[in-house]
């Protein structure tokens, strides 16, 4: 089976998102291919977000940039999964039928703190994320995606619910 194509959506695209498709990036590239936007794009990820991605995760964020969902116009993706609660609301229609879910995390980036603070914020969102990308790993999704959509549809979507 192909990649699922899976595309994490927020506002700014420069913490949530970014953490959410470097993550699953790191975590299973084998099985899917992961991408994140935003409406109002920032002009860069946040540096914070770039650290916990690098020091907890490994990830090689050397070619991070902040991107507009304008980029993804006209492409199919599996999977699109807002995480902030804006993004939801706004969404763009994405051509095919792409499985949407919502994963609402509080913004790190909009916390007002001190500089160990705001890394501990960045932090504990990381690791929400982070714990929602393992529950959507762990899906049966080759037998699931091909013989029982609806179901996997309402396991994506109930891994939000998650904290």
């Amino acid at each position: 089976m192909d990649k699922l194509k899976v595309l994490f959506l927020c506002t700014g695209n420069s913490a949530r998102s970014i953490l959410a498709e470097y993550i699953l990036r790191k975590r299973d590239p084998i099985s899917f291919a992961s991408f994140s936007a935003g409406s109002s794009p920032k002009e860069q990820p946040h540096p914070v977000a770039l650290n916990i991605l690098k020091e907890h995760f490994h990830a090689d964020v050397s070619e991070a940039r902040s991107k507009s969902w304008d980029e993804f116009k006209g492409e199919r993706f599996d999977i699109v999964i807002t995480v902030c609660d804006n993004a939801r609301e706004t969404c763009p229609m994405l051509p095919g039928q792409p499985i949407n879910a919502h994963w609402s995390s509080p913004d790190p980036a909009a916390f007002v703190g001190t500089e160990e603070e705001t890394y501990q914020r960045f932090n504990h969102v990381a690791l929400q994320i982070s714990r929602r990308i393992d529950l959507l790993t762990a899906l049966p999704f080759d037998k699931l995606w091909r013989n029982y959509r609806l179901k996997f549809e309402e396991d994506v979507k109930r891994i939000g619910e998650q904290e």
